[in-house]
């Protein structure tokens, strides 16, 4: 449901603009029950810091907000950083996203397309399921028809869309013929979207037997508590260096924070800016910080009043003090946003003149859409960093326009869900993906996670004309044209981009600083230590 800096200047030219993260998400704690931990106290993350030689054994105790007795360890079903932080533990997926925003093989071995980019052949490497079976083309498919089933809301439908998968099929045990509905230049980029891990061909009982073919296999599961994993010591890209990971639910910052620095967890996902400038310098914890990581916005439901008037979504634009928000909702820690999503990434419209406040602009545009003396309710809740705060800051920014904004506070267990159907205007972030799948899961018609219900046939067509179009720089040019429709009439107003703060014990090592949410090295529980 799912963060990604804008610090490019060490990528490659290409790729230097792709730094974001995917969705997003979380939930409370009351008691932090723990299981015993076996690997030691408080020391270093990371490079440089005693010895950089992995020691094998261990358990690591990470914290992560949850999303209450609703969790599953289901895939396709997960929304929230821990349902992908677990599913990474559990499963495997074809590709996944680096840190530069490009496909990286995962189970796929490597993959090709025909002359027309209407068929993609991706080669399997060799790997297992827990229960010892080999990984099979017939798995992949199962996977994906499971995915895009019109019956069931799996976050990933929208990216697998333009496959054919009545027409794609397995040629041979290792090799799986991928059918595109029309040509797609950027496959790789839909085998490596969110949700989109391999389940064993028939797969049912995913919260009391998931079979993966991950790194680590599963121990226990209580929803909403705790979830203890074993390492998988046949893995394909060999055993953890744990000997066991534990997944703690732990709803609130101030949780996560007190619980690592009592030595009760080694990892703490998720920590406010406050948080990470009070203990940068302290030597009792890392503070792991990845810059620009996390979009911040707000969604205005495009299909209701007020928000059906362009001119009214537009006035918001203009409410806005971007710089005031990063201020006091991030505590400085980030830049001002544009209105689009994935700044510094690939194909981002950074041409596009930078939206300023404008107060007397945004009166008339309210006043020519007959909404002089607006009143509305703004969604909010603690469910991640900076949302209060933010909702609070626009609040008093939009009465200096006339608007009166009323906060209102939501769960944090059900939010993620709740202000995709409900309400009119909400708190929104998101964490690393391509701009192509943002747009393929967030803003095409039938995509199912569309929190701006932003409903374009025309912007759909571009879309599908940029995903057929194989030259570079001709696709750049009609994700451009799709970005300035967006910045004039969107349904984001994306007002900041967050840096991404981890918290660890000096005792974990292995943790990679460059690694937004969401992509391949964030998590990687498998290539860490405790020394």
């Amino acid at each position: 449901m799912t963060a990604s800096p804008d610090r490019a200047a060490h990528l490659p030219a290409l790729r230097r603009r792709r730094l974001l993260a995917a969705a997003g998400g979380v939930a409370g704690l009351g008691a932090l029950a723990l299981a015993g931990c076996s690997g030691g106290g408080i020391a270093g993350t990371g490079a440089g810091k005693g010895d950089g030689t992995p020691r094998r054994g261990g358990r690591l105790r990470a914290a992560f907000a949850g999303g209450g007795a609703s969790e599953t360890l289901d895939p396709h079903l997960g929304n929230l950083f821990a349902d992908a932080a677990r599913s990474k533990a559990l499963f495997d997926k074809l590709a996944d996203y680096g840190a530069d925003l490009s496909a990286v093989p995962r189970l796929a071995e490597g993959w090709e397309p025909n002359a027309a980019l209407d068929r993609w052949t991706v080669t399997l490497r060799r790997a297992e399921f827990h229960d010892g079976k080999p990984v099979t083309a017939a798995d992949v498919l199962f996977s994906y028809r499971r995915i895009a089933d019109p019956a069931q809301a799996y976050r990933a439908r929208a990216s697998l869309e333009p496959i054919d998968l009545k027409a794609s099929r397995a040629r041979g045990e290792r090799t799986v013929e991928f059918v595109l509905k029309r040509p797609t230049a950027e496959f790789p980029n839909v085998i490596a979207a969110f949700g989109t891990s391999i389940v064993q061909d028939g797969a049912t009982a995913f919260d009391r037997d998931p079979i993966g073919s991950g790194p680590f296999r599963l121990v226990s599961f209580a929803p909403g508590r705790s979830t203890v994993l074993r390492r998988n010591d046949t893995h394909w890209d060999g055993a953890p260096h744990l000997d066991e990971l534990e997944f703690v639910v732990a709803n609130e910052e101030s949780a996560r924070i007190n619980a690592l620095l009592g030595g009760q967890i080694e990892y703490a996902h998720e920590l406010n800016p406050a948080t990470g400038r009070a203990h940068e310098k302290g030597g009792a914890i890392e503070i792991v910080r990845l810059r620009n990581s996390a979009m911040q916005a707000f969604a205005m439901k495009s299909d209701r009043p007020p928000f059906d008037d362009p001119r009214v979504r537009e006035a918001f634009f203009l409410i806005a003090d971007r710089q005031e928000l990063v201020d006091g909702a991030l505590s400085g820690a980030g830049e001002i946003g544009n209105d689009l999503f994935g700044k510094g990434y690939e194909y981002y419209a950074d041409e596009l003149p930078q939206r300023e406040q404008d107060i007397g602009r945004a009166r008339r545009l309210l006043r020519q859409a007959g909404a002089e003396d607006l009143r509305v309710t703004l969604d909010t809740s603690s469910v991640a960093a900076g949302f209060t705060e933010a909702a609070g800051i626009f609040r008093d920014q939009a009465a200096r326009a006339g608007v009166t904004v009323d906060v209102r506070m939501g769960s944090k267990d059900s939010y993620w869900k709740d202000i995709l159907d409900t309400g009119t205007l909400s708190c929104y972030r998101s964490g690393a993906m391509p701009i192509e799948s943002h747009i393929s899961q967030r803003l095409l018609t039938d995509s199912t996670t569309n929190a701006t219900r932003w409903r374009d046939k025309t912007f759909d067509a571009l879309y599908h004309r940029a995903q057929s179009t194989r030259d570079r720089t001709d696709r750049a040019a009609l994700y451009g044209r799709m970005q300035r429709q967006l910045h004039a009439e969107g349904g984001f107003l994306v007002w900041g981009f967050g840096d991404w703060i981890l918290g660890t014990a000096r005792s974990l090592r292995g943790v990679v600083r460059e690694a937004p949410a969401n992509t391949l090295d964030w998590a990687r529980f498998d290539k860490v230590w405790l020394a």
